[in-house]
């Protein structure tokens, strides 16, 4: 009996340890796999930063560039409003012309601020579309100069 529970108890050390020697590792490949260790744990923190600042980047970019169609949108809205009561009150004054004379000066008065109107409005339009741009890019500008400040 004494021998089964000696043979046993061989059997589990052996079992345990899967029959390799227990050796001592050297200090110099525990410093190696030491640094490796630290080395990926701060790459991976580097990793997640920079993943956390771009998302951060993508959302201030999408707010702005919503931000900015919205305005627009607005604007061109605004523009339509303008331009349809201006000819609602031509079509309002050509019912009140007495003579052929007077809906022509009308309809030549009406046509040039029209054209001073849309003038402006363009002008309106691509500096708004020109700032929403701007905008927009910004925080994509501000991420890379930060990414490259972190960076260097």
């Amino acid at each position: 009996m004494t021998d089964v529970i000696s043979e046993t108890h061989t059997n589990k050390s052996n079992a345990a340890g899967f029959g390799v020697p227990n050796v001592e590792m050297p200090a110099a490949f525990r410093d190696m796999a030491e640094r490796g260790i630290a080395q990926a744990k701060e790459g991976y923190a580097k990793a997640k930063a920079a993943a956390e600042d771009t998302t951060n980047v993508l959302e201030a970019t999408y707010a702005n560039a919503s931000k900015g169609a919205a305005d627009y949108g607005l604007k061109v809205v605004e523009i339509a409003r303008v331009n349809t009561n201006n000819a609602f009150d031509f079509m309002g004054k050509l019912l009140t012309a007495k003579s052929v004379s007077d809906v022509v000066e009308l309809s030549s008065t009406h046509a040039r601020e029209q054209f001073e109107a849309a003038t402006e409005q363009f002008k309106e339009l691509s500096a708004l579309a020109q700032k929403i741009a701007s905008d927009t890019a910004e925080p994509i500008r501000t991420g890379v100069s930060s990414a490259l400040h972190k960076a260097a």
